[in-house]
């Protein structure tokens, strides 16, 4: 029988123990280093001011080891931890209403010292309900929000997770992840199941399909928590060999997998993989292999749920109290205890006054046979409100996209929408992609959407020019453009690097300029004055053929700003 060491008194049992906490590349971390690793943790969290502390750390070669030593040692240090998902300058700035102290990758992060001296500390058990930890939710259908759970909640879930799979894994397995620890799902299923069952934590997330195989080409048995973002894009030339020899179980969340992903991760790793649902709020809640499942989902040991007017509610221990908590799921039952869902309560915004829905307008996207994949997003635009749309095509779509240009893809989807989508609710900025853009939990976040359409070039208006070798325009440097950001907080200014990208983007709007790719060097290049938001700048251009070179001028009102000359190809002086 697989041993279970749980989280409450893990600290108190590892001492002891000599089986390995963590895998790397690098090497092994086995328990006695791990706890001398938390206990300088813990020590300097003592001396830290506040009951509070912000923890962040992925950017070191080990660092989920080092994130769970520091989690520890937090804890034992009586600190509530708040994890932020990431160090965008919004979410470091919203830190400050819930920590007083930044440790870790965070600016100002406080770290133990390399080689502190500390002396055996005690261990006491954690109090399930005074240890807790604030996380946030992915911001996919809104702002992020902070949600605080207890341990005993945590140590519910993991018992659930072992109860539910842990047959499937080999006691010693070693964990291997695509999805960060900053988030419930990588904190549950690389951190605290792990330590909780004396398996082995992952050193670090893994970013590419690549790095998947190099890890499983020892042989060692092992398990891999990943997420439909890396899944739905399995490269079927990659040699797979090695993943299905050594993988036992193969775990994701973070959104549904579709069912031609789920039959690619079968064919290539060898295993069906268990799809968990769930969000911060309610932790996990169900499961399902499609290959064995289809649609329907089985809730998790310990999870009680019904319909409430359509809508999933669910019950259990992973939440704060013991009640029903209403989800924003339509759900219907699926024979077997379990449900299938139905499909998310739909995001309303308005538009004029008039109520939209973003979910029907992609659903309405997503019927189309040019598309694969589409979210939307509300934007505020010169003209108002109005919806962006983020659109991966389907081979249909790309090939159009490639042959017949960007012009008739769009007056296709607008055709297919227009029966399904009033003409206020139709997308306004398109943007056509790869794939999604998404977090490391494989979430795609309003904030990434509203992103995508972040305005980078200032608005040009052309003067009349009768000189097919000169141009000249007047350009609006909004406060909104993407520049600005971070550069700097209080007195934004645009980078000389940005006026300079600029010019070369608006230039062959007007002139027989070469591509980017052609670019050699910068020549007599001189800034003179910064350009602040609002400002009202003239731009200035001159192809100089003789050089294969543009020379540029901004100025304004103030004077001169920036001049100089890009030379592209072998100029002939």
């Amino acid at each position: 029988m697989a041993e279970w060491l749980g989280i409450g008194g893990l600290m108190g049992a590892l001492p002891a123990r000599a089986h390995v906490v963590a895998h790397g590349e690098d090497g092994s971390l086995d328990a006695p280093a791990f706890v001398a690793r938390a206990a300088a943790w813990r020590e300097a969290f003592a001396a830290a001011p506040g009951a509070s502390v912000a923890l962040y750390a992925e950017s070191t070669a080990e660092s989920t080891a080092e994130f769970a030593a520091a989690l520890f040692g937090a804890w034992h240090a009586g600190k509530h931890v708040v994890l932020p998902g990431d160090t965008r300058a919004e979410t470091l700035a919203a830190l400050d209403g819930h920590a007083a102290v930044r440790a870790g990758d965070l600016p100002g992060g406080i770290r133990p010292r390399q080689h502190a001296a500390c002396a055996a500390p005690e261990w006491p058990r954690l109090d399930p309900r005074a240890t807790r930890v604030t996380m946030f939710t992915s911001g996919s259908t809104g702002a992020p929000g902070a949600i605080v759970k207890h341990l005993s909640q945590l140590e519910a879930e993991v018992q659930a997770l072992q109860a539910a799979f842990g047959a499937a894994v080999p006691a010693r397995a070693r964990v291997l992840a695509t999805v960060s620890h900053q988030h419930i799902y990588g904190l549950l299923f690389c951190v605290l199941w792990p330590l909780a069952a004396a398996r082995a934590m992952p050193a670090a997330r893994l970013a590419f399909h690549e790095e998947i195989v190099r890890a499983c080409g020892d042989g060692a048995p092992a398990v891999l928590v990943t997420s439909p973002a890396h899944l739905r894009r399995m490269p079927p030339a990659l040699g797979w060999a090695p993943a299905r020899a050594a993988l036992h179980a193969v775990f994701s969340s973070g959104g549904p997998l579709p069912p031609e992903a789920a039959a690619d991760a079968l064919r290539h790793l060898g295993h069906a993989p268990v799809e968990v649902f769930g969000s911060s709020e309610t932790g996990g809640i169900a499961w399902r292999q499609r290959a064995r499942h289809d649609e329907r989902w089985t809730p998790l040991p310990g999870v009680q749920w019904r319909l409430q007017d359509g809508f999933l509610a669910v019950r259990s221990a992973h939440l704060p109290d013991d009640g029903w908590h209403l989800c924003a799921d339509r759900a219907q039952p699926a024979g077997d205890g379990g449900f299938a869902l139905a499909g998310r309560a739909d995001r309303i915004v308005k538009i004029e006054e008039k109520r939209v829905s973003l979910t029907q307008v992609e659903q309405a996207l997503q019927q189309s046979a040019l598309v694969r994949e589409a979210r939307v997003v509300l934007l505020e635009l010169d003209s108002g409100m109005r919806l962006g749309a983020v659109v991966v095509p389907s081979e249909g779509g790309a090939a159009m996209l490639a042959g017949a240009g960007r012009a008739a893809l769009l007056a296709a989807l607008r055709a297919d929408l227009a029966p399904a989508v009033d003409a206020l609710a139709l997308p306004r900025r398109w943007s056509f992609a790869e794939a999604l853009p998404c977090n490391a939990q494989g979430k795609t976040t309003e904030a990434m959407l509203r992103d995508v359409f972040r305005r980078v070039l200032p608005v040009a208006r052309w003067q009349p020019s009768q000189d097919a070798l000169s141009a000249s325009a007047e350009l609006e440097i909004g406060a909104d453009l993407a520049v600005f950001d971070g550069h700097f907080p209080g007195s934004p200014i645009a980078p000389g690097v940005a006026q300079v990208d600029w010019v070369m983007a608006l230039a062959p709007e007007r002139l027989p300029v070469p591509p980017r790719a052609q670019f050699r060097r910068l020549e007599t290049l001189k800034f003179q004055a910064v350009i602040v938001p609002g400002s009202t700048v003239q731009l200035a251009l001159t192809w100089q053929p003789e050089r294969n070179a543009l020379a540029f001028r901004l100025s304004s009102a103030q004077g001169p700003h920036a001049s100089g000359r890009i030379v592209f190809g072998d100029a002939h002086v």
